[in-house]
């Protein structure tokens, strides 16, 4: 499993060389020598003895081979004299022919098994192109067979410019018995005669780009390294399709869409006249892959930074325009086009994009936000990170954080133009993208706004995100990165204000629904297009919308827009009884509420809970409802909150976790009441009973123990048992287990090493996950 320990060997250790490091600076861990069968001599030392036996005797050794018909014939032969003395040497019998490799086969045809499993087999190449956390395969020859107990080999892979082991831009991938998840290894898989294929595994956090690749053989008889230099490069790209990758996303139709679609729709126009035009985003084209490296190259960001999304949509979001890197494209809005290629007159972003790797970092004229949009989506999704377009109907434009889109007029009611630098756009083009973010509290992952059109600038460049849509939705503008630009875009209210005789200003009047309106993408599998306004934002002048206004502007540079609290004396907090609910059961939670006023207090409680991924991603929405409290003077209530199971018995996700989200608003004071928590449903042990006393070398036995929590029958259930020192990973096949039902098996085994040992056992099954159990089994010596 990850993370186990495994037993260490001496620096002879087989198919690596002594104290060589994986990527993370680490010694490998090693494991139990296992013997696999070598072919006894290569076709190089038959041809040899057939020519001059005399030269090249067979050696007695466990690779020598017997020949019995040799031997029957030299018997009937004559007696022969004494031999001729032999010149003297140090070694009469020929030596080990080195190891080298002859050639290599990365399997890299766009109809093989490497580029079909990892969904690459669209992109125009011949490269190998794999996607990070997932197995590939190479095949090589050498120059004679390889042997596992004495013959050393390991994989080298470089990225960037100044390649580290501690920076994880020098992979040193060494051979391994059994693969892991997790870890740079690889595993000899296939032998026939010289020809070798290894299966290799990657991090499901590995750095994106492109790699050199060499590959380091020894001799047991030989103090130096041959290394092969194949001239071949390989492809690394973010793996949606992987569970343990940030971007992973888990619909299968999303993924075909966000990332595999090719082409497109673009909105623009206005909220009353929605246009749409195709655009070809054009990701697997010849050359593109080039191009968007190449972006990556360009940009200020080191090569050991690649591996994080929010890292590489950050970089994107800077190198798609040009006013401060020269990146990849101009804008203009002047309506002078001379010298360049009107906005309008694109349909794709192929050209662009090779344009500007061709001529080597000169950005390419001219473009406006649905070009800036339709090149970060074809970037993104070409280095696998999900992906699309969007447009903002009514997008206001802040320009000062005041996260309120400002109109200024003088003390006669005539505009202030000096001041109207706000502005509200017919339709503004962004991107949305998929990705865990573990930097941002649990809930936040999921949909993130990146904004290449340069507008205004974030940490001194033009760029903007990427901003979680579920911080935009809740006013959470705190949260990085540049939230408060994104939620003035889709939710500010328009507040108009009067000049005073002393030059002072005053509010006037506002608008609670002038913008952020029909905020559209295309619909999934289908040309249609789909509103997606609620994912940033509460039904318009609904009381959760109006919290999340005010609690945004707080953070502007106007907090007092809104009218503060008179008083904030009423708490809200969740609270859990002992470990939690079960899984199987109604989740039940205490909601605590407490009026620490001389007077009475009123407000309604809006809950919802989502599934949630362990990334903090949140799934789906199980339930909602509004819950009216009354609260008299200094009191404290407690509020018993129920999920129904039937409410999320076909939701979860692995991890069985769930969000909380409470808001409200109290009706005296207008204190705003908030409060999220997460909480996961637990999952029974499998309990394990050891059978009797254990002996090294003598067969000992564990007894295991599950019932089934759920009310529905659990399917294809398979128990998997492995201990160190006790049995290697043994699957047992359970098969179906009826709703409520207890499974009892006795589970079998040698140990081979004396001490305290543990025997781990976990539960594989879709319908239920994290079931597992351990017990210690004290190993004696044999008697």
């Amino acid at each position: 499993m990850p993370g186990s320990n495994m037993p260490a060997r001496d620096g002879s250790t087989i198919g690596r060389f002594h104290s060589v490091t994986a990527s993370n600076g680490h010694v490998v861990p090693e494991e139990e020598t296992v013997a696999v069968e070598v072919r006894p001599e290569g076709g190089c030392r038959r041809w040899l003895w057939k020519a001059c036996p005399c030269c090249c005797r067979r050696q007695s050794s466990s690779c020598s081979v017997n020949n019995e018909e040799n031997a029957t014939r030299d018997k009937d032969k004559p007696a022969i004299g004494p031999e001729p003395p032999q010149p003297h040497t140090e070694d009469k019998e020929l030596k080990v022919l080195p190891l080298t490799v002859r050639s290599l086969d990365l399997l890299s045809s766009k109809t093989g098994q490497n580029r079909k499993e990892h969904h690459t087999d669209q992109y125009h190449s011949n490269e190998l192109i794999i996607r990070r956390g997932q197995t590939f395969q190479m095949e090589l020859d050498l120059s004679r067979p390889f042997n596992i107990n004495t013959d050393k080999l390991h994989v080298d892979l470089k990225t960037g410019p100044l390649p580290l082991v501690s920076k994880g831009t020098h992979v040193i991938i060494p051979l391994v018995e059994e693969l892991q998840d997790l870890c740079w290894e690889g595993k000899i898989v296939e032998q026939n005669s010289n020809r070798i294929k290894l299966s290799v595994n990657s991090p499901p956090n590995g750095i994106v780009g492109q790699y050199k690749l060499t590959i380091a053989t020894q001799s047991p008889e030989s103090e130096s390294v041959s290394t092969y230099d194949p001239d071949k490069k390989i492809y690394m790209l973010f793996n949606p399709w992987c569970e343990e990758d940030s971007v992973y996303m888990d619909d299968e139709t999303e993924k075909k869409e966000y990332v595999l679609n090719d082409t497109g729709r673009i909105y623009y126009g206005t909220e009353r006249q929605i246009g749409a035009r195709t655009w070809n985003f054009g990701q697997f084209d010849e050359g593109i892959l080039e191009a968007c490296l190449y972006i990556l190259e360009k940009s200020e960001v080191p090569p050991s930074g690649r591996g994080d999304p929010v890292n590489v949509v950050r970089v994107i979001s800077a190198m798609v325009n040009s006013p401060d890197d020269r990146g990849v494209l101009q804008g203009n809005w002047s309506g002078n086009y001379v010298g360049g290629t009107p906005p309008t007159a694109w349909s794709g972003s192929v050209e662009i994009l090779k344009r500007y790797h061709r001529e080597r970092g000169v950005p390419v004229k001219y473009g406006q936000c649905w070009v800036f949009s339709g090149i970060t989506t074809t970037v993104l999704r070409c280095l696998g990170i999900p992906a699309r377009s969007v447009t903002n109907f009514q997008s206001a434009h802040d320009t000062d954080v005041s996260l309120t889109t400002d109109v200024y007029f003088d003390e006669n009611m005539e505009p202030i133009n000096y001041l109207n630098s706000d502005s509200v756009w017919n339709f503004h083009v962004w991107n949305d993208c998929w990705m865990a973010r573990p930097d941002l509290p649990p809930g936040m992952g999921g949909w993130q706004v990146v904004d290449s059109t340069p507008q205004e600038t974030s940490q001194g460049t033009f760029r903007c995100g990427p901003a979680s849509i579920a911080a935009i939705r809740a006013g959470q503008v705190y949260l990085s990165y540049d939230a408060p630009f994104v939620f003035a875009e889709v939710n500010s209210d328009k507040i108009y204000w009067q000049r005073n005789l002393d030059g002072t200003f005053s509010q006037i009047h506002s608008e609670k629904n002038a913008v952020g309106r029909c905020i559209s993408t295309k619909a999934v599998g289908s040309e249609q297009r789909v509103d997606i306004t609620h994912l940033y934002k509460h039904p318009e002048g609904s009381e959760e919308e109006r919290i999340a206004v005010e609690t945004a502007c707080r953070y502007g540079s106007k907090p007092d827009v809104y009218s503060s609290p008179v008083a904030e004396d009423v708490s809200v907090e969740v609270k859990v009884d002992g470990d939690g609910p079960c899984m199987g059961e109604d989740a039940k939670l205490k909601i605590e509420l407490k009026n620490k006023s001389d007077q009475a207090r009123s407000t309604t409680l809006h809950s919802q809970v989502a599934v949630m991924y362990y990334t903090g991603v949140l799934k789906d929405t199980v339930k909602t409802e509004k819950i009216p409290v009354e609260l008299m003077p200094n009191e404290e209530k407690v509020i018993d909150w129920v999920l129904p199971y039937h409410s999320y018995e076909d939701q979860l996700v692995d991890q069985a976790a769930l969000m909380l989200t409470l808001s409200g608003r109290v009706s005296e004071t207008k204190q705003v009441l908030a409060c999220q928590i997460s909480f996961r449903l637990r999952t029974p042990d499998i309990s394990i009973e050891p059978l009797g006393e254990a002996f090294v070398g003598k067969e000992a036995s564990a007894k295991l123990t599950f019932t089934n929590p759920l009310p529905c029958t659990l399917r294809n259930v398979v128990v998997r048992v492995e201990g160190l020192g006790l049995r290697n990973l043994h699957p047992i096949n359970v098969g179906d287990v009826v709703r409520h039902a207890t499974v009892t098996v006795t589970e079998h085994f040698i140990p081979s090493l004396a001490g305290t040992r543990k025997l781990v056992a976990s539960l594989d099954c879709k319908q239920i996950t994290q079931v597992h159990g351990v017990v210690d089994i004290i190993v004696q010596e044999s008697q």
